[in-house]
């Protein structure tokens, strides 16, 4: 669907001045902020940057009234509010576009929008909102059909309505969580290139949370920056450098680590998928026709858009869902991804998600950390008598060896970061010294600088070792800097493929938007 870019001439209420002053909230003993202040000026594209754990979500929140803040206080113009929820904020013009859409999928977009207001009518006079709506749509810096289903629209689409809602709600002020998520990098371009627009004419502020430098270096005017739930840094974007908010970010100086890329003499395949067919949950076909190999000592990279059948590709590899048609060889044998096959070709797994898909919440650090050898000697006799003095003992070593912090190697694997959670998973599967196969989907998602600096350097060292690693990502800048080739899927279909020396960015984007 085409985007329309207008001139916007309608004279719109300038944005108010939105500051925080001074904000502390605590949970229990945890200290989540600590005397934040924060000022968003007037028609400013203000970016908020911090680690995991950082409090940027604290921060939102509390200004948004989902927590009520221990000390401080929100100020417009200079005066003080009370904000005790996400209704209290939109009276004043503060809205907020999540990271995942909030949409109804059976409506349409006209639907989506009425129904977003906050006044409940039992009757809708549909005339007298559709000349509401298209007066709005007049005004509005993207066009989205109002009489399509939410079900029928693009994921770029689907971020624009997000954010059309805030505009015909008349909020001046957006705090915007992660909106490029699930885009491709056109449509994040398109999206905060068009919001910067609304931004630059004075017609909206707003307050940006990401992890992508390349956004805040791109669009942004002015950066705060938390660490460990204090402000760490604030300044124009204009006047700092990368290098500069990464290390305000992480508190100190840090060579960004390098691990060479081994070079390999010989292409042996290891990893091949031949024509392999499969269906979604509701029986409608995800993946289509879908080969490739990948090589021993080799990354493999998987670019796409979310849903185009990665998930639905990566479940029959690790046998959660049986293909409809097609066939998997591994070391040239047929793999139908069951537990004794993995264990014979040493094949493991990092699947996003972690808390979901690999590791078991409620269980210890120790006990998600021996769930592939508690039923082998020295951790099992006989394969059912636990030892657990071995179990806790070989934790104790992958707790060290791999930087999980935790408190104990008993404490439920569900209490810890999402960082540790997903270095708990990385312990366990990388630790096998027979490791032939990684399959990975996503591993760094919603994960902090060094946490991502971290699990990309134990991924190349795994190649530079001679293990075969598939590696699927919607963070195109991720796979340019791991793989040694890298494949486009979209529509469940694999529709371009290049040596990373060789690819182009602008086809890559270009084939994830279906073109």
């Amino acid at each position: 669907m085409t985007t329309i870019v207008k001139n916007i001439t309608t004279d719109i209420t300038k944005p108010p001045e939105l500051t925080a002053v001074e904000m502390t909230k605590r949970f229990g003993a945890n200290l989540a902020l600590d005397r934040v202040s924060l000022q968003l000026k007037p028609g400013r594209f203000h970016a908020l940057l911090g680690e995991n754990g950082a409090g940027k979500s604290t921060l939102v929140k509390c200004i948004m009234g989902f927590y009520p803040a221990d000390s401080g206080e929100i100020q417009i113009d200079g005066r003080s509010l009370t904000i005790t929820n996400p209704r209290d904020a939109q009276k004043y013009g503060i809205g907020m576009v999540y990271q995942h859409f909030t949409s109804v999928p059976a409506m349409t977009v006209a639907e989506n929008l009425v129904l977003c207001r906050a006044e409940s009518r039992n009757l809708i006079n549909w005339k007298a909102e559709y000349q509401r709506l298209d007066a709005f749509m007049q005004t509005a810096p993207f066009q989205i059909d109002l009489n399509t289903p939410i079900a029928q629209l693009a994921a770029g689409q689907k971020q624009k309505l997000e954010i059309l809602k805030q505009l015909y709600l008349k909020n001046r002020i957006l705090i915007l969580d992660e909106p490029t998520s699930v885009l491709t990098p056109g449509e994040a371009d398109e999206v905060l290139g068009l919001i910067r627009q609304e931004v630059a004419a004075g017609h909206l502020s707003v307050l940006l949370i990401t992890h992508k430098f390349r956004e805040v270096t791109a669009f942004v005017d002015e950066v705060t920056v938390l660490r460990r739930g204090k402000l760490a840094g604030h300044g124009l974007v204009k006047d700092l450098s990368v290098a500069d908010l990464a290390q305000m970010m992480l508190g100190e100086q840090r060579e960004r680590r390098q691990v060479e890329k081994t070079s390999q003499t010989a292409a042996i395949p290891k990893l091949e998928v031949k024509q392999i067919h499969a269906d979604r949950d509701n029986g409608l076909e995800a993946v289509t026709d879908c080969s490739f190999t990948v090589h021993a000592g080799e990354i493999v990279g998987i670019a796409g858009v979310s849903g185009n059948g990665q998930r639905e590709l990566i479940e029959v590899l690790m046998g959660q869902r049986s293909p409809t048609a097609g066939e998997i060889l591994v070391n040239g044998e047929t793999y139908r991804a069951t537990r004794t096959e993995m264990e014979r070709h040493q094949i493991f797994s990092l699947p996003e998600e972690p808390l979901r898909n690999a590791c078991v919440a409620h269980m210890s650090v120790a006990e998600n950390l021996a769930l592939r050898t508690f039923d082998r000697p020295p951790q099992a006799k006989w394969s059912w008598l636990l030892v657990l003095r071995a179990i806790r003992q070989a934790a104790e070593t992958l707790i060290g060896s791999f930087t999980i912090k935790t408190p104990t190697p008993e404490t439920p694997v569900g209490h810890l970061s999402g960082g540790n959670v997903q270095r708990t998973v990385l312990a366990r599967e990388l630790s096998s010294p027979q490791i032939q196969i990684l399959i990975a989907a996503n591993p760094c998602f919603g994960l902090d600088f060094a946490a991502v600096e971290y699990i990309h350097a134990q991924i190349i060292a795994a190649r530079n070792r001679g293990v075969t690693v598939l590696l699927v990502s919607e963070d195109l800048d991720e796979l340019l800097t791991l793989a040694d080739r890298i494949l486009v899927i979209s529509s469940g279909k694999i529709v371009y493929e290049s040596a990373i020396a060789q690819a182009d960015i602008s086809t890559i984007g270009h084939r994830m938007a279906g073109n």
